[in-house]
């Protein structure tokens, strides 16, 4: 699969798939974000668009086939950078963005650094705070499982718990640099010979890079969500991580939004939303 380095040692893995106006896919599980999340979407972007257009998949750092990865706290800013690095690889001008969970709010901080690359952002089921169903707690307790279990079983524990499955999103208990902890014998050793309390730390800063306060979309203050440049299809969600209230308020907000009901009970539903989300790209590929 093809990849890039980054200054900092970072490789990034990504795939491209079809042919037409690129489409950058941004995939769900926070720090978790991974081509591979998408099998549990109710379509699959990368079977379904690159029908229609050139699709990009990648592997965020810290996730997958990306897991070579300084242990540096969680950054929405170099996430961003990372995927115009991606696009600067490929030679690609603008793209579309497709998104959803946690990867909505890397597409909001891309368009806020780089709006000039993004050509219009699908947003489905974005992830932020809604005071009526959920607090800032509701993200952060992710990472409760990933602090307890290096305080009662070690760090040799946590190294075994990476190298049996390295998918935080599924395993928590092996961290957010599980991916490097399974691949990289070196970095095992670094943390390993480190005391416990460093490496939670490490998981603090993290976590608090992944889901920092004061925003309720995470990535980009409350007050850009009015000024943002680019065409927006929001498809909202219905639990407390993804609540169906924020998505309506970015609609109502964002001076170029859509709301998109995305009931998908049948899959006459489903189809409809597919269609909706590649009408949506369609309208604003350039001619």
């Amino acid at each position: 699969m093809p990849e890039i380095e980054r200054p900092d040692g970072a490789r990034l893995h990504y795939e491209v798939h079809g042919d037409g106006f690129p489409v950058l896919l941004l995939a769900p599980g926070g720090a978790d974000s991974r081509t591979g999340m998408w099998e549990a979407n109710f379509y699959h972007p990368v079977t379904e668009l690159s029908r229609h257009f050139r699709v990009i998949a990648m592997d965020q750092r810290h996730a997958g086939r990306s897991a070579h990865a300084p242990a540096l706290p969680f950054s929405y800013e170099r996430q961003a950078a990372d995927q115009v690095a991606v696009l600067d690889a490929l030679g690609i001008g603008q793209a579309h963005v497709v998104s959803a969970g946690g990867g909505t709010a890397q597409a909001w901080r891309l368009a806020h650094d780089a709006p000039d690359r993004v050509r219009s952002v699908v947003a489905q089921e974005p992830v932020g705070i809604d005071p009526s169903v959920n607090t800032l707690s509701t993200y952060l307790r992710q990472f409760d499982e990933a602090m307890r279990f290096p305080r009662a079983e070690g760090l040799p524990a946590v190294v075994a718990a990476a190298q049996r499955d390295d998918r935080f999103a599924h395993n928590p208990a092996a961290g957010p640099f599980a991916g490097r902890l399974r691949a990289d014998a070196a970095f095992r050793e670094e943390i390993l010979a480190q005391r416990r309390e460093r490496y939670i730390v490490r998981l603090v800063r993290f976590r608090d890079g992944l889901w920092p306060a004061g925003s309720a979309y995470f990535s980009v203050p409350e007050q850009w969500m009015a000024r943002c440049p680019v065409p927006l299809l929001v498809l909202p969600g219905s639990d407390s991580a993804h609540p169906e209230l924020l998505a309506k308020r970015i609609a109502d907000e964002a001076p170029r939004a859509t709301l998109l009901d995305t009931d998908h009970a049948s899959p006459r539903r489903r189809a409809r939303t597919v269609d909706a989300v590649v009408s949506f790209l369609t309208t604003h590929t350039p001619r």
